[in-house]
């Protein structure tokens, strides 16, 4: 081995490389057992591989760790991981326990573990890193900070049932991509999922439930506070969160609803008015807006912001005013490559791509598939009766749409079913609300 301690949480997204140095993939997390009168062992390492598949590297295929890889020997078996009785996940399961030094009966809360090689070849814990309570008044200070070995540890009143803090889970996997994040969180036991759920902050969070299974989705949802809830729905994109809301039960949806913020609420309502299997109930009510006589330089300027998905930074809408959605009339759409071909100053309102045409709010999924395949976009505009501009259709609500709806959670290596149950929007009662199945 090239080290022979090794902090866990360095190791988080850490790259695997087999023998001929292809990379195999990232590691995810560091697995161990629990002994009676020794510290815990190491038994492997969770990574995954391409596909979003976890799979279970033993710790006898691992040939070096350190300088941020690890190396195998051999393939790598692509089983999917499935923990097993008596092990634990260090990333996961064991950093934020409580514990208590047995020297002087103090507290701390573990923020890292280090793994060593033993003269015998066998990979153990054999520090943990640990932060005890803070002892000043001031709610921005922090405990010290102190090295202990396992043997002086005692996590017994952990066990028992204290909560343990999710913040350290949090810091490990700061890096990951929303869906990399969600796909972890689905491996963790539900009530940890909760624990880091609440940690989240609002605008993360939203981010992750967007790359959530729906019942994973609602399951959290009914866990947080309304409050929270609604936070959480504000930051969500207006087709996810009225996805969202369509699954819960119709008190709930309209409690939430009367607590964000109205411009969000009224998006979502304005969603929920629409069938999920038309252009209506696929659009996003954000896309990014400008009048004909803005100028190359502006356009730019506004797909460059950070917050805007690049599918719906790949063009602009011209439109009339208003320009908030249901905005005057379409006028055209402006693709940014056209843009970055003319001068700055030139007006967008001569560069409209004359050959698109906006789909109609009550157009069929299908239609919209169609349209957006036929014409290789990645956005197509979605207008109402008045030709006014109400949305646009991005490629990944497509695919969202056309996929298994179980698609998240299905072995990579299977062929996707061709079939997926939507929860359908029925058509408006005379308050204006829809309720499908009971649900809503």
């Amino acid at each position: 081995m090239s080290a022979t301690r090794v902090f866990v949480a360095r190791l988080a997204g850490c790259s695997v490389f087999d023998p001929a140095g292809d990379r195999v993939g990232k590691v995810r997390d560091v697995l161990v057992v629990y002994r009676r009168d020794e510290s815990p062992r190491v038994v492997g390492f969770v990574v995954e591989v391409p596909g979003k598949r976890r799979v279970f590297v033993s710790i006898g295929r691992v040939t070096s760790i350190g300088s941020g890889q690890i190396i195998t020997t051999g393939t790598v078996t692509l089983r999917r991981f499935e923990q097993r009785g008596g092990e634990v996940r260090v990333i996961a399961e064991l950093l934020g326990r409580k514990v208590t030094l047995r020297h002087d009966a103090s507290r701390g809360t573990i923020e890292d573990v280090a793994i060593e090689e033993t003269d015998g070849g066998e990979w153990v814990v054999g520090q943990v890193f640990l932060r005890k309570p803070r002892t000043s008044p001031s709610p921005f200070g922090k405990g010290a900070t102190i090295f202990a070995a396992w043997s002086d540890v005692d996590e017994d009143a952990a066990r028992a049932g204290e909560a343990q803090s999710a913040e350290h889970v949090i810091a490990a996997y700061a890096d990951l991509l929303p869906a990399d994040l969600a796909n972890t969180l689905l491996d963790l036991s539900a009530e940890r999922r909760y624990e880091v759920a609440e940690e989240l902050s609002d605008d993360r969070l939203a981010d992750v439930l967007e790359e959530m299974p729906e019942d994973e989705q609602v399951s959290i949802l009914n866990r947080l506070q309304d409050d929270r809830a609604a936070d959480v729905l504000d930051q969500m994109q207006p087709d996810d969160a009225a996805d969202l809301i369509a699954q819960l039960s119709e008190e709930r949806g309209e409690a939430l609803l009367g607590l964000m913020e109205p411009e969000e609420a009224e998006d979502v309502r304005m969603l929920l008015s629409y069938d999920a299997d038309t252009a209506g109930g696929l659009m996003t009510t954000e896309p990014v807006i400008v009048s004909g006589d803005a100028t190359v330089a502006e356009g730019l300027a506004m797909i460059r912001r950070h917050e805007i998905a690049p599918a719906l930074g790949a063009a602009v809408c011209v439109v009339l005013p208003p320009y908030e959605p249901p905005t005057g009339r379409f006028l055209g759409m402006v693709h940014f490559q056209r843009m970055l071909r003319y001068p700055p100053n030139e007006r967008l309102g001569t560069l409209l791509d004359q050959q698109l045409e906006p789909v109609n709010v009550g157009a069929s999924a299908l239609e919209v598939t169609r349209v957006m395949a036929t014409y290789n976009l990645v956005s197509v505009p979605v207008v109402d009766d008045n030709h006014r501009l109400v949305g646009v259709v991005t490629i990944d609500d497509v695919l969202d749409h056309v996929l298994p709806e179980d698609w998240r959670s299905q072995d990579p290596e299977q062929p996707l079913g061709r079939t997926r149950t939507r929860i359908r929007r029925a058509p408006a009662t005379s308050t204006g609300r829809r309720t499908t199945n009971g649900t809503r």
